[in-house]
């Protein structure tokens, strides 16, 4: 797994995005269609604001995926994924094609249906963010590496939730829902190259959870070491846990 640590969060996300500017042009060069999954959150805003704004991509040869959403929530609320994923990506690229995990109505439909369009093809790279407590997607700890559905119904922790209140996203604990439709942690392994962008403090003993303890289930995302090409992009805030003479900022 390749760490880079920057300064800033905007240096970092203009850096991400060049990342995953050149995996999309490639894919696009190489198969005529680049398939993509992206999370969206208040950590990827820079990344994905960066990302959206770059040269030389032809969204409409791009296929997108989201990672996850909360079941029962609306698309209106603040908080659902599919509102961010649309908001911050879909609208502003020009992407025609993409696939939004409903969970407000009937999950189980949702699960199938978007499982069987992500398995028709393999996925060229995956945007993610690490939670607070380290897990990958809404995969809590202790998270199931074992799992080969592509996509699942869980159930949050309260680390998890209390994550969601503190990003403002619900006024309580009370409001945020207790399940969520996540991608699998073996689904998002088998993508071809995996971007994970993790700014600000909050992050920072998640990600020496990740980076340099045991991989476990218990640290989900840790399980990222174990792919070939994988990239967490950190600012000095959330490395700042980090053994100092193993990753110095740029």
């Amino acid at each position: 797994m390749n760490v880079k640590v920057f300064s800033e969060k905007r240096s970092m996300g203009e850096a991400a995005a060049d990342q995953a500017a050149t995996a999309i042009r490639n894919a696009i060069r190489d198969r005529g269609l680049a398939r993509i999954v992206a999370a969206t959150a208040a950590s990827q805003v820079e990344f994905l604001e960066c990302l959206s704004s770059v040269e030389g991509i032809d969204w409409r040869l791009v296929e997108a995926f989201h990672l996850d959403e909360y079941i029962g929530l609306p698309i209106t609320h603040p908080g659902s994924f599919r509102k961010l994923f649309l908001e911050q990506l879909v609208n502003k690229t020009g992407i025609v094609h993409y696939h939004l995990l409903d969970g407000e109505v009937d999950p189980a439909a949702a699960v199938r249906r978007v499982s069987e369009a992500i398995t028709s093809a393999p996925i060229d790279i995956i945007f993610l963010g690490i939670g607070e407590n380290a897990h990958l997607a809404f995969n809590d700890p202790p998270a199931d590496f074992e799992c080969e559905e592509p996509y699942l119904v869980v159930n949050l922790d309260e680390a998890c939730q209390r994550q969601q209140v503190g990003e403002a996203w619900f006024a309580d604990i009370s409001q945020v829902p207790k399940q969520a439709i996540s991608m699998s942690v073996r689904q998002i392994l088998k993508a071809r190259e995996l971007i994970a962008v993790v700014p600000d403090s909050r992050k920072a003993q998640a990600v020496k959870a990740c980076v340099e303890e045991e991989i476990t289930p218990m640290a989900p995302a840790s399980i990222l070491r174990t792919h070939p090409n994988a990239t967490v992009y950190l600012d000095t805030n959330s490395a700042a846990l980090l053994r100092t003479n193993s990753h110095s900022a740029i």
